[in-house]
């Protein structure tokens, strides 16, 4: 019998996140997170199912020594990494470029390429290697598989993927638009076809993922066609703490007024704008308490997310011609109530509306918010990144035969 387990890991610049899943049921075996590593105040949380989830604090000095403490805390409960039923290692890697439209077994020419789009990805594609590099070591006979966020998103067509600017240049540094959060666009562009009985290839869905990252895509059919990140994260909606959609001019301005160079203003756009340059806050929960309590400043900063949000709904409907639902996915777009009122106020034209009651309910299903009998269906659907990365990985490695 084949081995029929996945071992997710999603490597940042300081943390790791990993589920083991057995694939016959999709259900979780374990599921933890290393954070803070390269300190001494590193920290190690492991939850097998159906158990009592262990901490283990202390100095984890690096990547290496942060996944020997996962496979130890796998081991504890009969699931490590030497397991036979392991058929392989699915790892999130951020940035594929145009040479990555699917995922992808792991050897020296893709360990290559993944490095050479480390000046697209500076943040995140050097973590994604060390996890990978490291993996390798641990389990060398192991398939490892790539899953890219852009992935999905290589199916936009020219007119949608690049900019207006010099055709050669652009060629010439790999400037285009890429998107992120590829694998939460895809899960849940099909299972908001599910949620409605229909197939994803005749469906037409505009995804809303919000959380401290925010996007937004149009799927006509089940394939990307247009998506709000650019040629990094940086572009489209207003985020936590990233400004977003801006005049490429204020840059220059910056510079030659403000004095800044360009790694401050890199900073500033990446991680003191959004929702925390606008109002000090990037939790959408403090923000609406606030604008409860009738702060101005928070209340702006809220009005100035939804505007932005509702322009790239209206954009992606026009771009789509007929759209069979909205869905909302991610921290934000999954738990606040309020933001998806907002975001479809005024709407009903389009056939866009929520109701109140079926707005309220929380839960951890996917679900209908919008009324009865809705031209447009407005759904809430909980993404689920991890296990659509588990089963890109396990459906190569099985069909190609390449698992152990």
């Amino acid at each position: 019998m084949s081995p029929t387990r996945v071992l997710v890991l999603n490597s940042g610049s300081s943390s790791v996140k990993y589920q083991l899943l057995d694939m016959r049921d999709s259900s979780r075996l374990a599921v933890g997170l290393v954070e803070r590593i390269g300190e001494q105040t590193s920290r190690l949380k492991h939850t097998p199912a159906g158990g009592e989830s262990r901490e283990r604090e202390g100095a984890i000095a690096d990547h290496d020594a942060a996944l020997k403490a996962v496979a130890e805390e796998l081991a504890k409960d009969d699931l490590g990494l030497d397991s036979p039923e392991l058929a392989a290692i699915g790892h999130r890697v951020v940035h594929g470029g145009k040479t990555f439209t699917e995922p992808t077994v792991i050897d020296d020419a893709v360990l290559a390429e993944i490095e050479r789009l480390i000046p697209v990805a500076p943040l995140h594609n050097p973590a994604n290697l060390t996890g990978i590099r490291t993996a390798q070591v641990l389990r060398p006979d192991l398939p490892q598989v790539a899953v890219f966020d852009t992935a999905f998103h290589t199916t936009m067509p020219e007119s949608a993927a690049r900019y207006a600017i010099d055709v050669k240049t652009a060629d010439e540094h790999r400037v285009r638009r890429y998107g992120f959060h590829g694998t939460s666009h895809a899960y849940v562009s099909r299972a908001t076809a599910e949620l409605l009985g229909k197939d994803p290839s005749e469906t037409n869905v505009i995804v809303l993922h919000l959380g401290n990252g925010a996007s937004a895509s149009a799927v006509r059919g089940g394939r990307c066609v247009d998506t709000s990140m650019g040629l990094t994260p940086l572009e489209g909606l207003v985020m936590g703490t990233r400004s977003g959609d801006m005049d490429p001019a204020v840059i220059f301005h910056l510079m030659r007024v403000g004095g800044m160079s360009a790694d401050e203003i890199d900073t500033l756009l990446n991680k003191k704008s959004g929702l925390i340059g606008l109002c000090g806050d990037n939790d959408m929960r403090e923000i609406r308490r606030r604008v409860d309590e009738g702060d101005e400043q928070a209340e702006l900063a809220f009005d100035i997310y939804i505007h932005r949000l509702k322009k790239y709904i209206g954009a992606y409907y026009a771009v789509l011609g007929r759209v069979d639902a909205v869905a909302f996915t991610a921290g934000v777009g999954e738990n606040a109530a309020p933001v998806r009122a907002a975001a479809l106020a005024g709407l009903e034209e389009l056939g866009l509306a929520v109701d109140g009651e079926r707005n309220a309910v929380r839960g951890d299903e996917a679900r209908l918010i919008s009324p009865e009998g809705a031209r447009v269906a407005v759904a809430v659907v909980p993404t689920d990144e991890e296990l659509e990365i588990a089963t890109q990985t396990y459906a190569l490695v099985i069909g190609s035969g390449n698992h152990t």
